[in-house]
């Protein structure tokens, strides 16, 4: 079977702009080739985000982001075991 949408119809994210998810998670094995100073960077850049997510959702933000604001908190968690593992 096919995974192309039936013709006449738009693909699922297609339909919707802006609900594609925009930030992928972030893999294990990527993260355990950078250096802890390129983890404590990335962890920093999750952060702003997640703080400007949290903004985003006060000030009534767009469901996207809502949505946005776990896979970012999954991705800082992520990066922290990383970065303890390394520390070991």
């Amino acid at each position: 079977k096919s995974l192309s949408p039936s013709p006449g119809r738009s693909p699922p994210f297609a339909r919707f702009p802006g609900s594609a998810p925009a930030m992928t998670k972030l893999k294990a094995y990527e993260l355990r080739a950078k250096t802890s100073k390129e983890l404590l960077k990335e962890l920093d850049d999750m952060k702003a985000e997640l703080a400007t997510l949290r903004v985003a959702k006060v000030s009534g933000g767009a469901a996207s982001k809502l949505a946005k604001i776990k896979v970012v908190r999954k991705n800082i968690a992520r990066i922290l075991t990383v970065y303890s593992t390394k520390q070991k």
